[in-house]
């Protein structure tokens, strides 16, 4: 009987740590679109006109550019919230003849988050760097 309860701890255990690394793979792809919107004032149109793509529905793009500040402010908390599940929560210890789950969405969730704050600090870095290259 004994036998069962922890093998059920330790399953509900696995099942949870499963859960806040699917938690932290869905808060990286939040991360990365909250940045994308932070770019889209500024960035997402230097990067189309470059790439050829022109027409006048990128000016629009440009009237997003007071929610900038918002934008980076939900991305760097998805940011936040995710590294906090992936690099700091405390992890799930099991024993060798017990099930665990293995992490294997952690890479993802870690890549995800990387990608997460390059995209923020381009999308805020990026008024200020560009003026510097065309200053006259």
């Amino acid at each position: 009987m004994s036998t069962e309860l922890t093998q059920g701890a330790e399953r509900r255990t696995a099942s949870a740590e499963g859960t806040g690394q699917r938690r932290a793979t869905l808060l990286s792809a939040g991360g990365i679109l909250a940045a994308l919107g932070a770019a889209s004032c500024c960035v997402v149109p230097f990067v189309l006109f470059l790439a050829g793509v022109s027409g006048a529905w990128i000016g629009n793009l440009t009237a997003l550019e007071p929610y900038q500040p918002l934008f980076a402010a939900v991305a760097l908390g998805f940011i936040g919230y995710g590294a906090y599940l992936v690099y700091w929560k405390p992890k799930a210890v099991c024993a060798e003849d017990s099930y665990c789950a293995r992490p294997a969405s952690s890479r993802l969730a870690k890549t995800g988050l990387w990608t997460a704050g390059a995209l923020v600090i381009i999308a805020v870095g990026f008024p200020y760097v560009i003026r510097a290259f065309f200053a006259s």
